[in-house]
């Protein structure tokens, strides 16, 4: 059984220092921030004299502990390495150097990735109102107190625990990649399809495959549904290539608008302008509906013509137009928006194989795409997994059980 380690004011182990410094208006000033969740120090941006609205900034040097009034109560603490050592931050960020022999800031970096340490910050933070937030005061910082085991003892729990966060670093690099590499399987599976059935049938343009197309509604939507009004899917209603229906809007539709925006089961919708780029040109086919549903105007609206071309088909193969940067228009507008004009559109080509063969490719599409989203279900799980380890080893660590 571990023996209770005594507990220790941080402001009887740490000394603040403030290095601070008149802004020279000649000199370039490396700026940090500090991620949140005990992320540690980061180089935020590199500046001029002339270009911060500050007058005194403060340098900061290898070893120190550091931590962000306004973020502490989200694990905004940290210990600047050699890469940001002569960095400089504003007095938002204080900064303290660890009495020689008491204090190994490896360790305190570690303590303030606690749970329960971070929950008390947070209780220190908490202003006058549920809405308001205060600074985190160097009075309560330096008041805190942490069970202190001896020198040597903090040292190997910060090799040990150093060691095994790489471990757990080293694994969410590898779910990352297992999910970027899943991700990318069906487009791969789609561009084969692509480039197949282009040599067997050619290509054709998309307007011979079209009976109508058009933008959508500018009529101003509202989240509440009044008497009359309309339901009108919007880009994140599309977003992520199927319809969804969450979140929607509505707005009162005259009878020319009824009339000429309404959906029908095989539309397809497609987003034309948005500032994300990765937006743009996405699309998804309009299933079958319980109730009237028009479009809006960010989005224009494909109708097939059923008896050569099936719109779940002509859906994936404007998803690979789209993933090979074909459909978008790369030059934006003065507004910093991407398009994809119906002009594009039309002119865009895709093979037509017989209409079966077009089924049959929607379905095998289909089974791989929910073979990987089983899959990412179970990297989801993992990442939780994995998430949860670190606060389980802080914890055997600063209880004296690792």
């Amino acid at each position: 059984m571990s023996m209770p380690r005594p507990l220790v004011k941080l402001g009887d182990v740490l000394t603040r220092v403030a290095r601070g410094e008149v802004v020279d208006p000649s000199k370039e000033y490396r700026l940090l921030g500090i991620r949140l969740d005990g992320q540690g120090p980061f180089l935020r941006e590199v500046v001029m004299g002339t270009q911060t609205s500050a007058t005194k900034l403060f340098r900061v040097a290898k070893g120190d502990f550091i931590y962000s009034r306004l973020f502490a109560c989200r694990g905004a603490f940290g210990v600047i390495g050699e890469e940001l050592d002569g960095c400089y931050v504003s007095g938002e960020f204080p900064t303290f150097l660890p009495v020689p022999d008491k204090i190994d800031v490896e360790f305190l970096k570690y303590w303030f990735r606690l749970p329960r340490v971070i929950a008390r910050v947070d209780q220190d933070c908490t202003g006058s109102t549920p809405l308001t937030r205060n600074r985190f005061k160097e009075n309560f910082f330096v008041a805190l107190e942490i069970p202190l085991p001896s020198l040597e003892e903090q040292h190997r729990i910060v090799e040990r625990t150093g060691q095994i966060a790489v471990q757990i670093h080293e694994a969410r690099i590898l779910r990352r990649q297992a999910t970027e590499e899943a991700d990318a399987l069906p487009l791969a599976e789609l561009r084969a399809i692509f480039e197949r059935e282009t040599k067997r049938h050619g290509l054709a343009r998309l307007e011979t495959l079209l009976v109508a197309a058009g933008y959508g509604s500018s009529e101003k939507c509202d989240s509440e549904r009044m008497e009359g009004a309309t339901p009108v899917l919007r880009i994140p209603n599309v977003a992520a290539e199927r319809i969804t229906f969450s979140n929607l809007k509505y707005a009162r539709l005259n009878r020319y608008g009824i009339e000429r925006l309404l959906l029908s089961e095989g539309d397809v919708l497609v987003v034309r302008t948005n500032g994300s780029l990765s937006l743009v040109g996405r699309s998804a086919v309009v299933p079958k509906l319980t109730e009237d549903f028009a479009f809006a105007s960010y989005m224009i609206r494909l109708q097939f013509d059923h008896s050569r071309i099936v719109p779940a088909y002509a859906q994936r193969m404007l998803q690979h137009l789209r993933m090979a940067g074909v459909l978008i228009d790369f030059a934006r507008t003065t507004a910093g928006q991407y398009n994809v004009s119906l002009g594009r559109l039309r002119a865009a080509e895709i093979p037509v194989p017989p209409l079966d063969e077009q089924r049959q490719i929607v379905t095998e599409l289909d089974a791989l795409q929910s073979k990987v989203d089983t899959l990412k279900d179970v990297q989801a799980e993992t990442a939780v997994e994995i998430g949860a380890m670190m606060p389980s080893i802080l914890n055997k660590a600063f209880s004296g059980s690792l």
